[in-house]
């Protein structure tokens, strides 16, 4: 059975958030995933995780009623600073895809670009290494499927923004 005829609840999905984290050497943050992930175990990606309910809900509403603005941008920064220790600026939007686990859950990936503010990369249980890579030095790892893509995307966005 492959993980279409899984789908539970089609109108349900994990939504996971990734930052390409660059510093100001032209170079960008991938890490190793742990070998006991449900996805893409040992790849390597960029930071990132699940927007998560505590993300938001238990700040004050930023908008009549119950109502949070920038709550992707609120968990993306706990994200990469639980699982990388390191702090970011502003996210910008890249792209977004989507999936289906192996377990039959759809995810929708929201992918964001970043720089790097400060910190020094620490890793939590779910990364094994890390590496700062060019977008060049990047196709010598064994990716996720679309990660590389997305880092030439952003170099050759970077690359424009200093011309």
């Amino acid at each position: 059975m492959s993980g279409i005829e899984k789908i539970k609840d089609k109108e349900l999905h994990r939504i996971a958030i990734t930052a390409i984290i660059y510093n100001n050497e032209n170079k960008y943050l991938i890490t190793r995933r742990s070998l006991s992930k449900k996805a893409f175990p040992g790849k390597w990606t960029v930071p990132g995780g699940g927007l998560e309910t505590d993300d938001y809900v238990n700040t004050p509403p930023t908008h009549k009623g119950d109502q949070w603005y920038n709550a992707v941008e609120t968990a993306l920064k706990r994200e990469v600073k639980e699982e990388v220790n390191l702090e970011i600026g502003k996210p910008q939007y890249l792209l977004d895809l989507t999936f289906i686990r192996p377990d039959g859950i759809p995810v929708l990936v929201l992918s964001y670009y970043c720089p790097l503010i400060s910190g020094e990369v620490k890793l939590d249980e779910d990364s094994i290494d890390y590496k700062w890579v060019t977008a060049k030095e990047a196709e010598n790892y064994d990716l996720i499927d679309g990660i590389l893509e997305e880092i030439k995307m952003l170099d050759e966005i970077l690359k424009k923004i200093k011309t």
